[in-house]
Order: structure tokens, then C-alpha cells, then sequence
């Protein structure tokens, strides 16, 4: 049975292999790395009894390009790291971008830079994760706050990686991934998956349908299949003149841009009469609420606007906020990334900074405070 129906207690990162199990996910390589390391160990012992594979490969660089190559075999991919080991793949998920290959990494983040904190959290790879490859690419990113979340949100970018044929990073904080708490795993109807958009004719792709993506050609499928990170053409042949890489280069960005605003989603509780508004995702968006319901119960009007989506960034939602809001608390698990984004959209003056780095999540009371200053 692939989907095990049901109510259970346990951590985010079995939830999140769960997750991809329910997705269709049929290939797993990886590298073990505290804090992400349980989701490995589960795939390990599932993906057999699915007909699925796992492979520990010898270090993250190949595990990457493993699950790229599964991805153009025809299988749905995941792998799963943290700081340390997301470093080394950031290259191959360049490539990723470029090969147009649907799959899924799992960031559970700790402190950095370098070794840092591997048993503790933190939210500091937020800008790697968007600008780690080098080279214009856009990438997809969420953020989950909960066990539940880290089912649902993996769930989510597998559909949004076959949909737009792009790596999708489900960034969880070493906290959703070690909090154990109830989560639901519905019904294989009551899940919407979204399977591959595969190549029927040997005819030239349409980019210029709605989402500029073109069907996919996987190996063993019958038709001839280029893969190279090299500026190819619409048949995947290499071609590195100037005029060819512009229109690949900007297909590959615009195909993320030009639908952000079908991509980026957000929660907005409390924010009908906000006048001040938190900005948070992840654990930290836990200590937000209830900050907010303190800060309500004391008859201050305060709002928490959760992104589920980091990228791409969710501009238009957060400007919308910021202009109905006189203050913006941004608290972050880092020196400051998503607050520069929130700052590009409200305006520097309007936003307040509150930063932690180190072993532990913000309190409620912290936020409060900054609230009520």
C-alpha cells in the first residue's frame, strides 16, 4: 500500500517522506546530515514496500545529479540535506534548472555558515536557496510552519515541480523538522497530484503556450532526448549563440515570473483591521500567532501574514498588506534575508527587524514586544 491512510504523532521528516511517497515520488538518494537525516532512514524502509528505489550515494554532489537523472528517466525524485550538504548541491541544481528536470530537495536548516550548529535551528540558507546557482535562474521554495504542513507542503512542491518542470525546495527549520505533533494523511482521492506533462509528438515544443512550458521527453520513451547544461536550442541541442541563450535564459525565468501570483500563497490571520502586521514562515510563524493573539487581547490591532511561499517571493501580497499597515515585524532565525525583500516592498522605514540566531526560536513575548514598540 503507497499511501498509508491515517491519523498519526510523529516528526515533520517522516511526514515529509510520507509526503512524497503520497506524491508518487519513486526515487530517493541522499546522504545522511543531522537534522534531515530521518527522512533518508524512512525512505530507506518505504520505498521498497512501493516498488520505489533509495540509494545513499557518497556525498550530496551525487546525489543531486542522481535524482536528475532519475527525473529524465521518468521518475519522480526527492532528496533531502541540510546546510553543509545543500552547498554542495547548489551547482547541479543549477543544472536542474537548465534540463528543465522536475525534482524535490529537502533543506531542513540549521545554523551556519560552514559546520555551524548541526543539532540546532535556524532559517539561514532563505537567500541560498533563491541565488545559490549562478547564472538567472528562478527556483520554487515553501516553508512549512507544522508537522501537517511538512506533509502537505512537500505534497505541493512535487505537484508544483512537475507543473513548471523546475527544482522545488521545501525549506523546513531543523524545528518543523523534529517537532513531533498529530498530522493526516487523507485519502489517495482526496490528494490532488499532478503527474508529468510528457512529449506525445517529435514535432518542436510550444513555448509560447500559457505557462512557457514544454512537455517533457524522458529517456527510454522513444524519442531522441538531449540533456546538456549547455544554452541549447528547443530540441535540447547545444547552441551557445547569443540570441539562443537569451530566449532560453529568459524562458526559464519568465516561466516562474509569470506565474508567481498562481505559485506564491500566503495566510493572512488576524489582518481585516491590522494596523500592525508580522511577516514570518516557518517555526517562527508559531510564536507570531500567538503573539499576535496577545497583542490583540491587549487591544492592539496586529496580524500575522504567514508565507507558505518564499519563492518567488510573494510581492504582490505583501505589498497589499503594507499599504493597509502603519508597522511591519519581520522576526527571522538570521541576520536578515526575507527582511530585505519585505523591505524592497514596504519601504525601510515601515518595517522593524527582529533577529535571533542561535539555539532558539523566538518567543511570543519577544514578538509582542516588538509589536507593541
Amino acid at each position: 500500500m503507497s499511501v498509508l491512510t491515517g491519523t498519526y504523532f510523529s516528526q515533520g521528516d517522516i511526514a515529509c517522506a510520507e509526503g512524497a511517497i503520497a506524491s508518487g515520488c519513486r526515487f530517493f538518494a541522499g546522504y545522511p546530515i543531522t537534522p534531515a537525516t530521518e527522512i533518508a532512514e524512512h525512505m530507506a524502509r518505504r520505498l521498497p514496500e512501493v516498488g520505489g528505489a533509495y540509494i545513499q550515494m557518497e556525498d550530496e554532489l551525487a546525489s543531486m545529479a542522481a535524482i536528475i537523472g532519475a527525473s529524465y528517466a521518468g521518475i519522480k525524485s526527492m532528496t533531502a540535506t541540510s546546510g553543509p550538504g545543500f552547498s554542495l548541491m547548489v551547482e547541479n541544481i543549477g543544472l536542474a534548472v537548465m534540463t528543465e528536470a522536475p525534482c524535490v530537495v529537502v533543506n531542513v536548516m540549521r545554523g551556519g555558515p560552514s559546520t555551524g550548529t548541526p543539532t540546532s535551528t535556524g532559517q539561514q540558507d532563505v537567500m541560498q536557496a533563491k541565488w545559490g546557482p549562478h547564472g538567472d535562474c528562478e527556483i520554487i521554495a515553501l516553508a512549512p510552519a507544522s508537522v501537517q504542513e511538512m506533509f502537505d507542503f512537500t505534497v505541493e512542491a512535487f505537484n508544483l515541480s512537475e507543473t513548471y518542470r523546475v527544482p522545488a525546495i521545501v525549506l523546513a527549520d531543523e524545528t518543523v523538522g523534529h517537532l513531533r505533533e498529530r498530522f493526516i494523511i487523507p485519502e489517495s482521492s482526496f490528494l490532488k497530484i499532478r503527474e508529468r506533462k510528457k512529449k506525445q509528438h517529435d514535432l518542436s515544443s510550444d513555448f509560447q503556450e500559457p505557462e512557457l512550458v514544454p512537455p517533457m521527453a524522458c529517456f527510454g520513451e522513444g524519442f531522441k532526448v538531449f540533456a546538456t547544461g549547455l544554452t541549447h536550442d528547443s530540441q535540447g541541442r547545444p547552441d551557445t549563440r547569443s540570441d539562443a541563450h537569451s530566449v532560453l535564459v529568459t524562458r526559464l525565468c519568465e516561466k516562474i515570473r509569470k506565474n508567481s501570483d498562481r505559485i506564491a500563497h500566503v495566510k493572512q490571520i488576524y489582518m481585516e483591521d491590522a494596523k500592525v502586521a508580522v511577516v514570518s514562515y516557518g517555526s517562527v510563524s508559531r510564536s507570531a500567532l500567538e503573539a499576535v493573539k496577545m497583542a490583540r487581547k491587549e487591544g492592539m490591532k496586529a496580524g500575522l501574514l504567514k508565507l507558505d511561499v518564499l519563492w518567488p517571493f510573494p510581492e504582490r501580497q505583501v505589498e497589499d498588506v503594507a499599504s493597509s499597515v502603519s508597522r511591519i515585524v519581520v522576526p527571522e532565525m538570521n541576520c536578515g534575508q526575507i527582511l530585505r525583500e519585505v523591505q524592497r516592498v514596504a519601504g525601510i522605514s515601515k518595517v522593524v527587524f527582529l533577529p535571533k540566531v542561535g539555539e532558539h526560536v523566538h518567543t511570543p513575548f519577544e514578538i509582542l514586544d516588538a509589536v507593541r514598540s
